[in-house]
């Protein structure tokens, strides 16, 4: 088949997305799988400023096309920042407002045009996540040859009509997990649709645990956190769930961050907080691999990549229980604990910190559930599938 794959960035070094990783990650087993590929992109490289910065035009990488079209420059961020404000206080939208909302979203008119031009020369599109007008367009452009990879969460912005039509329009979805599937038939009519759990390969791998101590000089235990630091992802709860713990237990573990975005940190936590930014994948394999637990506090997530790589890496996972993707993940593979509170976060932390062999137990029972389920050719096989039954 020729298929096209659309995502506002692209996963490459110093991009930090689980959901453009998803993507450029199944856009490349479409290549292995024999198929012509093309890659829609925007120009853009931060997720926060949406700026044109890498230029635009077509390149080879990886065995498919690549090509970059600018974003619009004419957003009314003010605009939408209003109207997403509304959205998360739950207030009604009129039709205006909602396409307001969209449009002032990122958006690529060029990409549109040129999806409108070779669309009929696609046998799929493949596009996502869901919540960008771009992805949105793209859709509505070509919805019987869409399978949406929408990467959702519970949230306010799923339950915006137009996100609704937009869901109920395409030929079908390709969702990350069992639970992110349930969602959708929740919020949506989704009947009859093409639809599989596909996820994402993750080739297996070995991390040094003592290689970052080594490098860093840091010998101190601690907790990791890789990926966007911001209020959604949970960041300022666990820099102060970690404050109170050195505090209340005495017990010296520091934590450690990687990938960007702002962090706010105590006076208590300096010298014991570590922001080591965008790391080498090897760095952060070895990080992991030194980590007393990877600690991932979200409560919206579709699928977490980084905490399969940790268990790949041999660190058990310590989650937000609010988060029911995450904690389905570790009650899945046993590979993980999960708390709702402080006292809990203490507690599960306490068990890792005093019961080694617990810890690295559970961390292997979620390399073993990672290497069954999440190993390339077992992805490949489920994509194939649904690429055959759309």
């Amino acid at each position: 088949m020729k298929l096209a794959f659309i995502c506002p960035r692209l996963h490459e070094p110093g991009t930090v997305g689980g959901a453009e990783t998803l993507v450029y990650s199944l856009a490349r087993d479409a290549v292995a799988m024999g198929h012509e590929v093309e890659f829609l992109t925007t120009c853009a490289k931060s997720h926060y400023t949406w700026e044109n910065e890498l230029p635009q035009g077509a390149f080879e990488r990886d065995g498919m096309t690549v090509r970059r079209f600018p974003v619009n420059e004419n957003r009314d961020v003010g605009t939408f920042l209003r109207v997403q404000e509304m959205i998360s206080r739950g207030q009604e939208l009129t039709d205006d407002e909602e396409d307001a909302w969209l449009r002032q979203s990122v958006n690529s008119d060029t990409l549109i045009a040129h999806l409108r031009e070779n669309g009929p020369g696609y046998a799929r599109v493949i596009a996502g996540p869901y919540l960008f007008g771009l992805v949105e367009a793209a859709c509505m452009e070509v919805p019987d040859k869409m399978l949406l990879v929408p990467c959702l969460h519970d949230e306010p912005f799923a339950r915006v009509r137009r996100i609704r039509k937009m869901f109920e329009a395409v030929l079908g979805f390709l969702f990350n997990t069992e639970p992110e599937q349930a969602l959708a038939h929740r919020l949506y009519n989704l009947w009859p649709k093409t639809e599989a759990v596909v996820a994402m390969g993750i080739e297996p791998f070995e991390g040094d645990p003592d290689a970052f101590a080594r490098k860093s000089g840091i010998t101190t235990d601690y907790v990791l956190y890789s990926g966007r630091r911001e209020p959604l992802k949970g960041t300022p709860v666990l820099v102060d769930y970690m404050d109170c713990f050195r505090e209340r237990t005495g017990r010296k573990v520091d934590l450690i961050m990687t990938g960007s975005g702002q962090v706010d940190v105590p006076p208590s936590m300096k010298g014991h907080f570590h922001d080591l930014g965008f790391v080498s994948e090897q760095e952060k394999r070895d990080v992991m691999a030194g980590a007393i637990a990877f600690c991932h506090p979200s409560v919206n997530e579709s699928l977490s990549i980084v905490l399969l790589e940790a268990w790949l890496a041999g660190t058990p996972a310590l989650v937000h229980a609010k988060g029911e993707v995450l904690k389905w993940q570790c009650e899945s593979s046993n590979g993980g604990l999960w708390f709702a509170n402080y006292p809990e976060f203490e507690e599960m932390l306490l068990l890792y910190l005093d019961q080694p062999d617990l810890a690295r137990a559970m961390a292997e029972k979620g390399r073993e559930y990672t290497i069954a389920k999440y190993a390339p050719d077992a992805v490949r096989k489920r994509f194939a599938a649904a690429l055959k039954d759309g």
